[in-house]
């Protein structure tokens, strides 16, 4: 590690302790914008890097609610309001028991890039709680989401900070969430993104996550003069980004071989059709089933506590969580041929698994740009609420498509390399650093 970098990081670490995720998201960045700041001081003077890599805000609670059995539960609850020199706070809320203060600051970290790339005017933020719904009743979650939005509410609005969902956030806790804030604040307004159709939510908002993440994947492949045509792809995960790659991937005229949830994952070499996928879809979505049981409806394969990675594929889609891709499973990709990583999760490969792409020279798209369909779409949506009007599924997915295409224009300016390679982690990383720079070292030391 560059000594510049190391130092920087020994300062993180030490101030930050037990949140290895956190470190994990800081390292990626600083790897990037430390040379970078070294060649523009302005920067180092006002020591932006530092002041990026610590919350404006944290807001930690305690969610108590009651059971169907008459039971008090309690969760933890948390906002991380990042960094709000371009716009509000906007990130989506967690609600899983993974859900740490670690997790909550590298995913609000790189929500501020992620945001930024969009060009849209976003700040960074992200929260949640280790509430699991899986499990839990209709009646439960709504407890549970009333209580969180109760405390929530004052930290939140929609000129300071517009959360979304993330996972175990769908339509149905952003329901019971914006009813309670709506209670109340006595107001209706956009302070929450990814709502229902018919009351102030964006058409295409489900889809935008894994519709961008194969945007930008196919703009990946427009520089290699590439198409998706006929392409194998190798997906993880089951859930709304996964469907709507899949979706979308195969709209396209690729093939997707894989879904996959915790447990496991299946293997289906003919393919997953729209017939398959709309069965996946009320599956997940409305049974809130196994994917296990794809395998046993279609009679493909099922490979219980493994994940895709070892199907050959010239596409890899992760869009479960992070980490998912060790440098193990990045071996053995690029030995099966797999030339193209564009990520739907956030941070699904490790550190190590990033540098095996950059040293095979594969396409790799990293989550702060191949993903930030979702949160550009959330903040159309934030447009269409200030605006009061609603605009066309096709006017909305162009926007969509425009603003995948600029993320990689931006990654193309500051990542091409001398041989012509773009190195997509160190242009999303520069190109979304240098306009937060930019506004924080014209707001003064705030």
């Amino acid at each position: 590690m560059d000594s510049r970098v190391e130092a920087f990081m020994s300062k993180i670490i030490n101030s930050n302790p037990g949140e290895p995720e956190f470190h994990q998201a800081v390292e990626e960045v600083a790897e990037s914008i430390i040379p970078f700041i070294e060649e523009n001081p302005k920067y180092k003077h006002a020591k932006i890097l530092e002041r990026i890599a610590e919350p404006e805000r944290i807001v930690m609670f305690r969610v108590p609610w009651l059971d169907d059995r008459g039971e008090i539960q309690i969760n933890k609850g948390y906002r991380i309001e990042m960094n709000s020199a371009i716009g509000p706070y906007k990130g989506g809320l967690r609600f899983h028991p993974t859900v740490t203060l670690g997790v909550l600051k590298f995913l609000a970290f790189e929500q501020v890039f992620k945001n930024s790339l969009t060009t849209l005017p976003m700040g960074g933020g992200k929260g949640g709680s280790d509430f699991d719904p899986k499990g839990k009743t209709d009646n439960e979650v709504m407890k549970f989401c009333q209580s969180f939005m109760t405390e929530l509410s004052r930290h939140i609005g929609p000129d300071t900070d517009i959360p979304a969902g993330d996972i175990g956030v769908g339509g149905r806790e952003i329901g019971f969430m914006f009813g309670q804030y709506k209670r109340l604040r006595n107001e209706f307004t956009g302070v929450l993104t990814g709502k229902g159709r018919e009351w102030g939510g964006s058409l295409i908002r489900p889809e935008a996550t894994g519709y961008g993440c194969v945007y930008f994947a196919q703009a990946m492949l427009q520089t290699r003069r590439d198409t998706l045509a006929d392409k194998t792809i190798a997906v993880s995960g089951s859930g709304n980004v996964s469907q709507y790659a899949t979706e979308k991937a195969t709209e396209l005229g690729a093939k997707v071989v894989t879904l996959s949830d915790s447990a496991g994952y299946i293997y289906d070499p003919e393919g997953i059709d729209k017939e398959k996928l709309g069965w996946v879809m009320d599956l997940k979505n409305i049974r809130r089933g196994r994917i296990k049981e794809y395998a046993e409806k279609f009679g493909v394969d099922y490979y219980e506590g493994q994940r895709p990675w070892t199907v050959k594929c010239d596409i890899a889609l992760p869009c479960a969580t992070e980490n998912e891709i060790s440098a193990e499973d990045a071996e053995t990709l690029v030995k099966n041929g797999c030339f193209l990583v564009s990520e739907g999760a956030n941070m699904p490969s490790t550190q190590e698994a990033v540098e095996i792409y950059l040293k095979n020279k594969i396409l790799y798209g990293p989550g702060k740009a191949a993903n930030a369909g979702g949160v550009a779409v959330s903040g159309l949506e934030m447009t269409q609420n200030s605006m009061r009007l609603s605009w066309h599924r096709e006017e909305i997915d162009q926007k969509l498509q425009q603003i995948m295409t600029d993320i990689h224009e931006t990654c193309i300016k500051y990542g091409r390399e001398n041989d012509g390679y773009i190195n997509y982690v160190r242009g999303s990383n520069i190109g979304g650093f240098v306009k937060v720079a930019d506004a924080m070292i014209a707001q003064g030391a705030v």
